[in-house]
């Protein structure tokens, strides 16, 4: 279980003594098929590899990534992430030379994010002038050119009301060229106000919890009740908190966000904003952060049963990944086989032995797969 293999030459292995979490709980040591580039269900011909009572999680999501070259996704992958949920990523060639690369984490994209001009985002760098939405009437053309490169979702900015920020008419205007178009849209809301114009919206998403303040009874409630999910990307605001920069020093309240998303029944996915961007004041680590981000997420109030879904089963069901997220005969065969119980204790998430792409097989070393994750800038 060394290096990883193209789909074509994965080999059937019969994994046995393997206690699989099916969404719910640990189940019973049993046998696991790994058939190709699936899960199996008869093991006639196949390898046999003891897995000795060890673990298996299906393949970690990250709901919010961003993806600069294939050596993230290496990263991810060695750290069990085998599906990454990029949250803008430019130009589409790029994106396009990630896509279904052997042996892997897969990605998902929605390219360039939809910003307004003379906004913080409009001055990245390289942020494609396309990406700036001019008003209402300029919101079917960002939509259409983005499902043209092959966006799997849309992302929007969403910033309280002002100069560098889009409007609420374009914000609506925005979701419902997406809407039509068939594609879900991920709101980037890192201010109480930004997320309520995202609400009103419809986005389906929403990325970040407010730095401002946190979320409220009735804001969650509405999430609740139209079926929102959030991705609070907690590494990111704690890192982002302890850099000390103005409106953005208070983590406890990013906290109690997920504590009263948990509470109210909201659905939380596991993100991190993974990125390596020139300048950007916190630049989480692709892969390892993710396991930093479910030991946030049981802090904020989640059980590690919870953090686990929000990890697996919850981004694939919300983004309709139906072939992922579960460890079930026919889906693909992304597994992360790791020492120790999550269950009891959600940092042995960390502590990976063998990771699977859709069936290609791969080891990461000892310091690979168990990293301490880094201090917060301060």
């Amino acid at each position: 279980m060394t290096a990883p293999r193209p789909l074509e030459d994965c080999v059937k292995t019969a994994l046995t003594n393997a206690r699989v979490f099916d969404g719910r709980r640990l189940l019973a040591p049993a046998t696991l098929v790994i058939d190709g580039g699936v899960i199996g269900a008869d093991p006639a011909g196949a390898r046999v590899a003891d897995a000795g009572g060890a673990v298996v999680l299906p393949g970690l999501i990250d709901a919010h990534v961003h993806l600069h070259g294939p050596e993230n996704l290496r990263q991810l992958r060695d750290h069990g992430v085998t599906t990454a949920l990029d949250m803008a990523t430019w130009p589409p060639a790029l994106v396009d030379s990630l896509r279904a690369a052997p042996g892997l984490t897969d990605i998902r994209s929605p390219g360039t994010l939809a910003i307004a001009a003379g906004g913080l985002h409009s001055r990245m760098p390289g942020v494609p002038p396309d990406g700036v939405v001019t008003g209402p009437a300029d919101a079917e053309r960002f939509v259409a050119a983005r499902v043209a490169e092959g966006a799997d979702y849309i992302k929007i900015v969403a910033e309280p009301p002002g100069p560098g920020a889009l409007d609420q008419p374009t914000l609506d205007a925005l979701v419902a060229a997406a809407h039509a178009h068939g594609r879900l849209v991920v709101a980037h809301t890192t201010a109480f106000e930004a997320c309520a114009m995202a609400q009103r919206a419809g986005a389906d998403v929403l990325t970040h919890v407010p730095a401002d303040r946190a979320l409220d009874a009735a804001a969650t409630a509405r999430m609740r009740a139209a079926g929102r999910a959030c991705v609070p990307t907690l590494t990111m605001m704690e890192g982002l908190a302890a850099a000390g920069l103005p409106g953005l020093g208070n983590y406890g309240r990013a906290r109690a966000s997920v504590t009263a998303l948990h509470r109210a029944g909201v659905r939380v996915l596991a993100g991190t904003d993974a990125n390596a961007t020139p300048g950007v004041p916190f630049t989480p680590p692709h892969g390892s952060s993710l396991h930093h981000e479910l030991e946030l997420l049981v802090d904020a109030g989640l059980s590690p049963l919870e953090a686990l879904r929000a990890a697996t089963v919850l981004p694939a069901r919300h983004f309709g990944l139906t072939d992922r997220g579960a460890v079930r005969p026919g889906l693909r065969a992304d597994l992360v086989l790791l020492d120790g119980d999550p269950l009891t204790d959600i940092r042995a998430t960390r502590r990976i032995r063998t990771v699977w792409c859709a069936g290609a097989e791969h080891s990461p070393g000892d310091g690979a797969s168990r990293p301490e994750h880094p201090a917060p800038l301060g």
